[in-house]
């Protein structure tokens, strides 16, 4: 190959951006966290391991933050990274914690078909820790909700 045409490779690739893999990236300047799963293992719960890196889901109604009505932001659990801020928040009866916007470019999204129809599931654009699904029944400004894992979450208060 050309030197002439090695360039014109390489800048064609360089336009289009970063391959996810199967997840969609909203973001891409967001640096990866890697680890291997026996670090996952000893940075995380058991509960928060089964969530966040092999895709479960906790009982509906069992996250103490369901309740929580201070003003702060949530971040994933597994890194850090923040992805919803309290304004955001809303009771969607579903019993897991429920926003109607993400924070732009820290959620990457992908189809599960893992159920009888496809559902898009959503997972942290840094660790790519999952964090739950994302459904087209919220409230207004979005119409979306976001509905999270409550181990997948840290939450940090504005005043602690």
């Amino acid at each position: 190959m050309q030197r002439r045409q090695f360039l014109r490779f390489g800048a064609l690739f360089a336009t289009l951006g970063p391959i996810s893999f199967g997840l969609q990236a909203h973001h891409s300047q967001i640096v990866p966290v890697t680890y291997s799963r026996e670090e996952w293992r000893q940075r995380l719960t058991r509960s928060q391991f089964k969530i966040l890196r092999d895709e479960g889901t906790e009982r509906p109604f069992s996250s103490s933050l369901n309740n929580e009505k201070r003003q702060g932001v949530y971040h994933c659990a597994g890194c850090d990274l923040a992805l919803f801020k309290s304004e955001n928040k809303y009771d969607s009866g579903t019993g897991w914690p429920s926003f109607h916007t993400a924070i732009t470019g820290h959620i990457e999204t992908k189809p599960d078909k893992s159920l009888f129809y496809t559902r898009t599931e959503y997972h942290c654009a840094r660790c790519g820790g999952h964090q739950g699904h994302v459904f087209d029944d919220g409230p207004k400004p979005t119409g979306l909700r976001w509905c999270n894992n409550g181990l997948a979450l840290r939450f940090k208060p504005a005043n602690p």
